[in-house]
């Protein structure tokens, strides 16, 4: 951060209102009064009071540093803990939950009290999860959700059901007539969240899928259930099963190229493309891109990465979703604080894991287009316009 200072402030203001939301020690106003000093007793010269102390360390595993995303994430969380003066130790997992859970190991032998995990497979960090509560260990499932397992203490996260509403809207409103071809894209059957996004895009779609505005062209599961409103797991497994690029930029890419080369003519044209995010939808719109018979294409993506912000001032991706993750690493700081001072962060949900209700905070997410970019995105202090061209 550019001004470690001011971030303190910050982080300890976050602690503050969290341990007052669990019921800390902190007198109230009308408590503050009545034991105030008479000013005839007060004394003489003001005593400023000495800055109360912090300890603690907070161990954090990322799933990859091969996502812009990430490495993002690291940075914000490595500056702030330390500006805040807490110790942090932070590892990726490289999409390996078997690593994970190394790393996990690795970070109670280090002695962290709190552990902040992206967990590569939500179900398969259960264990590395019991671990760290075996140890005492407080554990945060941050932006995914650890599944079937009670070894979860608190969820931070972004609105998934609302990133995948906003990406299906977009296409939604830009659909005129009938019969518009829909390429679907999901993200990784390990992860949670792309159950989430897929639901709420399916949420959206389904209504203008059953009335003709849309046909599914590449998945025969999401065909055969083109008239169920609501998806079960499974159900959702099965149409995510044929449409996954497990996050990854090749595996996109061959994917598209697998659906355009077998789409016959009428399955092309202008067509509608649902992509999970932003790395997934550069590399499906490069492969539509070259497709002749592809007359234009509008494409959805999540986390406004830099790269993705520049291909849609170019025009070559549609939308993105935009999920501040300084608000999302804040909100994590401020669980992790929090549980470090013995109390409970402030809830406002729950997500259920299969085993209980997690509670949680969502943060916002915005919807981005050509449109709204600068203000967004520049405005907003997130990106310089220095790192754009094209910006009028």
């Amino acid at each position: 951060m550019k001004n470690a200072r001011l971030f303190l402030l910050l982080i300890i203001a976050l602690a503050m209102m969290a341990l007052v939301a669990c019921g800390g020690g902190t007198t109230t106003t009308e408590e503050a009064v009545a034991t105030e000093v008479p000013a005839e007793e007060a004394p003489s010269e003001e005593v400023e009071a000495p800055a109360e102390e912090v300890s603690g360390k907070v161990g954090i595993v990322l799933p990859t540093r091969d996502e812009p995303r990430w490495v993002q994430d690291e940075t914000r969380f490595r500056e702030a803990l330390e500006a805040a003066g807490y110790e942090v130790e932070i590892l990726f997992s490289q999409g390996d939950s078997a690593r994970e859970r190394s790393n996990v190991e690795d970070l109670i032998t280090q002695g962290v009290q709190v552990l902040i995990i992206t967990p590569h497979d939500g179900t398969a960090a259960a264990a590395a999860a019991e671990a760290a509560r075996d140890a005492g260990v407080s554990v945060i499932s941050y932006d995914r959700l650890i599944r079937d397992t009670d070894a979860v203490d608190y969820y931070v996260t972004f609105d998934s059901i609302a990133v995948g509403a906003q990406q299906a809207q977009f296409l939604v409103d830009n659909a005129e007539g009938e019969g518009n071809p829909l390429y679907l894209y999901a993200g990784a059957a390990t992860d949670n969240n792309a159950f989430i996004f897929f639901e709420g895009a399916w949420g959206v779609l389904q209504p203008k899928i059953a009335d003709g505005t849309f046909r599914i062209v590449n998945s025969s599961e999401a065909v055969a259930l083109q008239d169920t409103a609501e998806l079960t797991r499974e159900q959702m497994a099965g149409i995510i099963d044929q449409v996954t690029t497990n996050w990854d930029f090749n595996t996109a890419r061959n994917l598209a190229e697998a659906n355009l080369t077998s789409a016959p003519a009428e399955d092309k044209g202008d067509v509608f493309i649902l992509a999970p995010n932003d790395g997934t939808a550069r590399a499906i719109a490069d492969v539509f891109a070259t497709d002749t018979d592809v007359t234009s294409f509008l494409v959805t993506g999540q986390d406004a990465e830099q790269a993705s912000v520049q291909y849609i001032i170019d025009g070559k991706q549609s939308m993105t979703v935009f999920k501040d993750v300084r608000t999302l690493v804040d909100d994590a700081i401020a669980a992790a604080v929090a549980l470090l001072g013995g109390g409970a962060p402030e809830a406002s949900g729950a997500y259920n894991n299969g085993v209980i209700d997690v509670p949680a905070v969502q943060s916002p997410v915005v919807t981005v287009t050509q449109d709204n970019l600068v203000e967004a995105l520049i405005d907003s202090g997130y990106y310089s316009a220095d790192d754009f061209t094209g910006l009028e």
